[in-house]
């Protein structure tokens, strides 16, 4: 379990200022210059948004690309601050970056993909923000592991940071996807089932790596009761020295927002509670059916696994596996279920019946 010695459920409430108590962060992926920034910042006052982000420090996958104007950056947040009333928000991957962000008063900061999946970084950080008067978000690692995300925030709390709250941004993915990141939905739901009082918000912008992709992702992460949104919003996004195809302009994300939609957490009406438990109740009774059916064909796989085994036959039968797999996704079609649900599901059924033709 996540070591939460010094947090309450109060004290991990961020202040939600739209969406029916929706955190939402907003601002241009890199501060650029002065003008940008400020510019981008007067934009978002009539949207409404609950903190100004801007990435001072830019982490890039390849060098010679712009890397981000630095502590001089700090400088233009604190002027949105107090110009504009917004509260701030920046990346911070080492302790000197903390003391720059504490000294300048950002309100919140947050921890990048590739630190949080550096445990060495994340503790060096935990040291530096321990006791501090800041919110810390923790964005997921890049790789689909719950608990290293689960241990960086462990870390944070154990120094004595108060204010913890988790960002999904998506995992990387070897298969050629429509987003940017595989959004691994399984994984955030997971977290959130193990530590339902830790703040959670999503970060469409990375996810997506497109901007025509923002808006279906964030009504996802609504629907899915997530806590707030991380949009990345520039005055001119096709200007922009990093991410330019994902930002979108302040007018755009006001359009985007009022399209958006919070449900409740619970139903309130009797007749529908009642409607959804009788549902729940038919639910079990197949998932039983399944459950015994997938017993059924186990039992024959180790039967199988026992005559290859006495034969001197291979155990993977790669053509086998081939023309199963292309049947139960042409079937699939028939009653209506998507090719690639199918395939994950027949994928673990397959791996689990050669693990036991040993």
């Amino acid at each position: 379990m996540l070591f939460l010695p010094l947090i309450s459920k109060q004290l991990l409430t961020f202040e939600c200022d739209m969406l029916e108590n929706k955190t939402i962060i907003a601002g241009p992926c890199s501060a650029e210059s002065r003008e940008q920034v400020l510019k981008t910042a007067e934009g978002l006052t009539s949207v409404g948004i609950s903190y100004f982000r801007a990435g001072l420090w830019k982490p890039r996958t390849r060098p010679g690309c712009f890397e981000g104007v630095g502590e001089k950056g700090l400088e233009w947040m604190r002027e949105v601050k107090q110009k504009y009333g917004l509260k701030i928000a920046t990346e911070v991957a080492f302790r000197e970056h903390v003391e720059m962000c504490l000294s300048a008063g950002v309100d919140l900061v947050w921890i990048g993909a590739r630190t949080t999946s550096n445990p060495f970084l994340v503790q060096e950080l935990a040291e530096a923000l321990g006791g501090k008067n800041i919110k810390v978000l923790v964005k997921n690692p890049i790789n689909p592991d719950v608990d290293l995300w689960a241990g960086a925030v462990d870390r944070l709390t154990r120094a004595g940071v108060r204010n913890v709250g988790v960002i999904h941004r998506g995992f990387s993915s070897y298969q050629k996807i429509k987003y940017r990141n595989a959004p691994g939905w399984q994984i955030a739901i997971e977290f959130r089932q193990r530590y339902p009082d830790v703040p959670f918000f999503c970060d469409p912008s990375h996810l997506a790596g497109r901007k025509d992709y923002i808006l279906e992702l964030s009504q996802k992460s609504l629907d899915l009761g997530l806590d707030g949104l991380m949009i990345e919003t520039h005055c001119s996004p096709s200007q922009a020295l990093s991410d330019s195809g994902q930002q979108l302009t302040p007018s755009e994300l006001k359009c985007l927002l009022d399209s958006l939609s919070a449900r409740k957490p619970l139903p309130t009406s009797e007749d529908v509670r009642s409607r959804l438990e009788e549902m729940r109740r038919d639910m079990d009774v197949i998932d039983t059916r399944i459950l015994q059916d997938l017993t059924d064909r186990m039992d024959i796989s180790r039967q199988m696994g026992h005559l290859k085994k006495a034969e001197g036959i291979s155990v993977i039968q790669t053509g086998r596996w081939n023309s199963l797999l292309e049947r139960v996704c042409e079937e699939s079609k028939k009653y209506g279920l998507r090719e690639d649900y199918v395939k994950s599901i027949f994928s673990i059924i397959h791996d689990a019946s050669i693990d036991e033709q040993d």
